[in-house]
């Protein structure tokens, strides 16, 4: 078997910490409410809010590192469709899809079911990145570009696929090395063979571990992610800020419990130039 995409970064297992927040004596009564709900509810995310938008803009103009999730963020499309779509089995991928980014099902499940319905080979994934390549999202690219002016390191952590995630961190001048995201596996004449389920992108909660081993590994004192999803969401933390990202596709989870909400990345270009 062999696999497209580098070698797989070794990632430690342990346990995502609850989100913890202190509660100003204002939010008590809210706070409370929502514990209530989520021990009704607990497989939903309710995150009160207790962080003020300027401490939130503070934090992100101050950050060392930005992560970004990449399908229906960094690039309309989600990939996984796109190549359900080039292999004729859209529709049943599609709405496993929109299940997945909502929370409703595990995510490896939801990327095994979905692979399994379209086993695509090696040279579908190659023609489909030639003939339909991603589309960047309007502003990243200049969002991306005054990040790295600012010396903020920038990732792409996505429960996509490494070789066409790659392609799109090219368009935006990020190097390899600042990309996670899942490997397909692909047998010697070009069939699909699997994907690396060691890769943390591959479960539910494998973005926050990604980000706290950027933590572990290069100190980064606060990190931002940025994506749709509830995958993206719920790597805060260890990530220090969450900003949920509705500008190609909303998920109204997401939405209802970001403490930042956004649906153009100019907004957060604002916010670097003032």
């Amino acid at each position: 078997v062999t696999s497209l995409g580098t070698p797989r970064l070794h990632v430690g297992a342990s346990p995502r910490p609850p989100c913890s927040r202190t509660v100003t004596a204002a939010g008590d009564l809210e706070a409370v409410a929502a514990a209530q709900e989520l021990a009704a509810a607990p497989g939903r995310r309710i995150l009160p809010k207790m962080v003020s938008h300027s401490e939130l803009r503070k934090l992100f103009c101050s950050a060392d590192a930005v992560c970004f999730d990449v399908d229906s963020t960094v690039i309309r499309e989600e990939g996984i469709d796109e190549l359900a779509k080039f292999c004729g089995v859209e529709d049943a991928v599609s709405e496993m899809t929109r299940r997945a980014m909502g929370g409703a099902v595990p995510f490896k499940a939801a990327l095994t079911e979905r692979l399994a319905l379209i086993q695509p080979s090696r040279e579908q994934v190659q023609r489909l990145i030639a003939e339909h390549p991603p589309h960047l999202t309007p502003g990243i690219r200049e969002l991306v570009s005054r990040l790295q002016e600012r010396n903020v390191q920038v990732f792409l952590i996505s429960g996509g696929f490494r070789s066409i995630v790659e392609h799109v961190a090219s368009k935006l001048n990020i190097p390899p090395t600042n990309v996670f995201a899942n490997r397909l596996k692909f047998y010697f004449n070009g069939e699909y063979a699997g994907f690396d389920e060691m890769q943390p992108t591959a479960e539910s909660g494998g973005k926050g571990k990604v980000i706290k081993l950027l933590k572990e590994k290069f100190h980064f004192k606060k990190i931002v992610m940025i994506g749709d999803g509830a995958t993206d969401m719920e790597a805060c933390p260890p990530a220090d800020v969450f900003i949920g990202f509705g500008g190609n596709v909303i998920r109204q989870q997401v939405k209802d419990n970001s403490e930042w909400y956004i649906t153009d990345f100019v907004e957060l270009l604002r916010e670097l130039e003032e």
